[in-house]
């Protein structure tokens, strides 16, 4: 399976990447770590981000290659780079979800200016700016509020992508 995590910045998109992964026993996939990876200085250039996505489907690809479940983390702000990901799913033969991660805009520049120790970049204005730039999402798609209280947004997580009881698994298998 491909899984698309997308949302503006400081919407919380890693935490319940992070979470979807866990459930779906997938290799998360970040655009940040990817940017930094191919441009420890970045200068956010169009080739620069065309080269991320272009490296986030690659490493997407071989995950699922290798018969596991990538879930792709990044704005995805352009509608060109998640219809890039259902191509590839469509190519591989495997399902695509999307999930799009919203979060009231005081709490996410909060969360922004509290940001430490994380490879993210972005600042409260940038979270303005993509939210004007933000290509409607015209595919089937799920909607995961990341405004209030993490156990909320978790459980709606657990909604999504409910983990199988081991106990209903016939012994054996």
């Amino acid at each position: 399976m491909l899984l698309v995590v997308c949302g503006l910045p400081g919407a919380g998109k890693t935490t319940i990447a992070e979470a979807v992964a866990d459930r779906v026993d997938g290799r998360l996939v970040r655009t940040d770590v990817v940017r930094k990876d191919l441009f420890p200085d970045p200068d956010y250039t169009e080739a620069e981000k065309l080269a991320v996505y272009g490296e986030l489907l690659g490493r997407g690809r071989e995950v699922v290659e290798a018969g596991g479940t990538a879930v792709l983390d990044g704005t995805f702000k352009e509608a060109r780079f998640r219809g890039d990901v259902v191509d590839l799913a469509a190519e591989l033969g495997v399902d695509f979800r999307l999930v799009k991660v919203e979060c009231d805009e005081a709490v996410a520049r909060r969360r922004i200016r509290e940001r430490t120790d994380d490879e993210s970049d972005a600042d409260p204005d940038l979270h303005s700016r993509f939210r004007e730039l933000f290509d409607p999402i015209e595919c089937e798609h799920a909607v995961v509020d990341n405004s209030g209280d993490l156990d909320a947004t978790l459980a709606r997580v657990d909604e999504l992508f409910p983990v199988a009881d081991p106990s209903s698994v016939p012994a054996g298998e």
